[in-house]
């Protein structure tokens, strides 16, 4: 009976042993934070403690109700914050050629006050923002660079009474300036813009032609490419609107005139088939 009784118990131990591991795995999907889990069999719990050691022998155990609490930790003292760097009194970054774009944009007029004195103010600064974007110039930050320093020359150095117009509408292309603008009995009716035409070896030809075909969308065969708001004046060479970026010389057409997009837009607006193009000048490099 004895030996059927201690049977019995090594069968129930063995089967604690072997199953009941399974119950105390841990839940990948539970909680792994330790709140409320359970830790897996042979680990540590989530605080990194092993379970509390047995109280030494021949001393009084204290009761988990009594046990001393450990002092509470105060939180390290805060690292004051850093001074941000200050802004300058406009808002916006000054550019090596401040006191060339205040000479051009007050030369020009039409984007706001600005004082020629080769520092960036509140004034100043709107400006120079209204210039870059109507165009296009990136990033349109109020920052007087080489690119804004250049378009607003080339644009304030426009002289419109080169161009020769007659009784209707005139398209007038700079090719050295790289502007462009158009007449209606000798008064401007579009003011000048900024373009960009044939590069070396395609170089747009100077002369006196007509538009002879429109196109708000046109697909040029050659180079696999639409050409927005096209209005041819000779060949194979018209005005469009740029696929790239305007501001960017290392590149140009295979002659036609590039024009920013809401430039285009008012060209197409104002022209027809026969509407005069005058091409004067030559731009530099070609």
């Amino acid at each position: 009976m004895v030996t059927v009784r201690f049977g019995i118990r090594l069968v129930a131990l063995v089967a604690v042993t072997l199953f009941g591991a399974g119950a105390c795995a841990f839940d990948p999907q539970t909680d792994q934070s330790g709140a409320g889990g359970l830790a897996p069999v042979g680990a540590e719990n989530a605080t990194g403690a092993s379970a509390p050691p047995a109280p030494d022998q021949g001393k009084t155990p204290v009761p988990a109700t009594t046990k001393p609490r450990p002092p509470a930790t105060t939180a390290p003292p805060r690292k004051p914050a850093r001074p941000s760097s200050p802004k300058p009194p406009s808002g916006c970054p000054q550019g090596d050629r401040q006191r060339d774009v205040e000479t051009y944009l007050a030369r020009l007029g039409g984007f706001g006050a600005v004082t020629v004195d080769g520092r960036q103010s509140a004034a100043d600064c709107a400006a120079i923002k209204r210039f870059q974007r109507r165009y296009d110039i990136r990033p349109a930050e109020g920052r007087a660079g080489p690119t804004t320093a250049d378009v607003a020359r080339r644009l304030a150095s426009t002289d419109t009474d080169k161009c020769a117009d007659g009784s209707g509408t005139t398209f007038c292309v700079d090719l050295t300036l790289q502007t462009v603008w158009a007449m209606r009995g000798g008064k401007v009716v579009m003011a000048p813009t900024v373009t960009r035409t044939g590069m070396s070896g395609f170089r747009t030809p100077t002369g006196t032609y007509k538009v002879n075909f429109r196109n708000t969308k046109e697909w040029s065969d050659p180079y696999e490419v639409w050409l927005p708001y096209w209005q041819r004046f000779i060949g194979g060479i018209g005005f469009h609107q740029t696929t790239t970026y305007l501001h960017n010389k290392s590149i140009g057409s295979h002659g036609c005139v590039n024009l920013l997009p809401s430039d285009a837009r008012r060209m197409w607006a104002l022209g027809k088939v026969g509407t005069r193009v005058h091409v004067i000048g030559r731009r530099p490099g070609t």
